[in-house]
C-alpha cells in the first residue's frame, strides 16, 4: 500500500485528537508529507475518527490530485498543500478544534508568553484572519501568519501546529492548548504577568538540551522544530 507508514500514523493520531480532547466527531485534520516520494497522505472528509482505516487515508500529490485511496480527502487540503510549499522545513501538520485554543481564535486574540510551554510554537500564537474553512483565502492567511512559529490560530475556527513529523506537530498542539488554557484562566481572575522576549530566549535555548535526550519529550520538542530560532 502507498505510503503505509504515513497512513497508519494518520489513523492512529486521528484517534489521539479525540482521546486528548483536541477535536470532537470528525473536526480538524492531519497530513503527513514524504518527501522522497514528493506525496502527501491526508485524512478523508468528514469521517468520526474512531470509523477511519488505513484505507481511508487518502494519498494526493503536490498539487492535490488522489494517487492512492477511494475517499475525498480533508476539505482543508488547500492549506496542507500550501503550508508544504511555504514550509521546507516541516513533514507534517495538524489542524484541531481544540476548546481553550479555539476561545482565543473566537476572540481574535494572540496567546502571548503567559507561559513558557507557548516557546513550542515560538514566543507567542499569532492569528490568522478569518476565512472561510477550505478556501485559498484560508490557506494564504494561515501561510502568512505563520511565518516564524510553529502554531497559528485561525480566526473563529481552531488551531494549526507543524512539525518535522506527525509526533512533534500533534506535541505543538498538545502544549499550546494547555497554555491557551492557562491563558484564558488568568485573565478570568486577574491580568496574566508576560514572559519578555529575553526570558524567551533562554526558554528557548534551554529547550534544546532540555531532559534526556532520548526522552520522548526531548524528541517531541527536537521533531517540532522548538529548538530553531522562534520569530521575534
Amino acid at each position: 500500500m502507498l505510503l503505509l507508514e504515513q497512513r497508519e500514523q494518520i489513523v492512529h493520531y486521528g484517534l489521539k485528537l479525540i482521546q486528548s480532547g483536541l477535536t470532537t466527531g470528525s473536526g480538524g485534520n492531519l497530513s503527513i508529507l514524504s518527501p522522497q516520494d514528493n506525496l502527501i497522505a491526508i485524512g478523508p472528509s468528514g469521517m468520526d475518527y474512531a470509523e477511519v482505516r488505513v484505507e481511508d487515508v487518502v494519498v494526493v500529490d503536490r498539487g492535490g490530485k488522489v494517487v492512492a485511496g477511494e475517499r475525498q480527502p480533508s476539505s482543508e487540503l488547500n492549506f496542507h498543500l500550501a503550508l508544504y510549499d511555504a514550509r521546507p522545513d516541516i513533514t507534517s501538520v495538524v489542524h484541531t478544534h481544540s476548546v481553550y485554543a479555539t476561545t482565543m481564535a473566537c476572540l481574535h486574540w494572540e496567546i502571548p508568553a503567559v507561559h513558557y510551554l507557548v516557546a513550542f510554537s515560538g514566543k507567542k500564537v499569532p492569528v490568522a484572519d478569518y476565512a472561510v474553512f477550505g478556501s485559498p483565502e484560508l490557506a494564504a492567511n494561515i501561510v502568512r501568519s505563520i511565518e516564524g512559529y510553529n502554531a497559528v490560530l485561525l480566526a473563529n475556527h481552531g488551531l494549526v501546529a507543524v512539525g518535522k513529523n506527525l509526533a512533534g506537530a500533534f506535541n505543538v498542539a498538545e502544549e499550546i492548548e494547555l497554555v491557551a488554557r492557562i491563558y484564558y484562566q488568568a485573565k478570568s481572575v486577574g491580568r496574566p504577568v508576560l514572559l519578555n522576549d529575553d526570558e524567551m530566549d533562554v526558554v528557548t535555548a534551554k529547550f534544546v538540551g532540555y531532559g534526556q535526550q532520548d526522552s520522548a519529550r526531548s524528541k517531541a520538542v527536537r521533531s517540532s522544530g522548538v529548538e530553531n530560532e522562534p520569530k521575534k
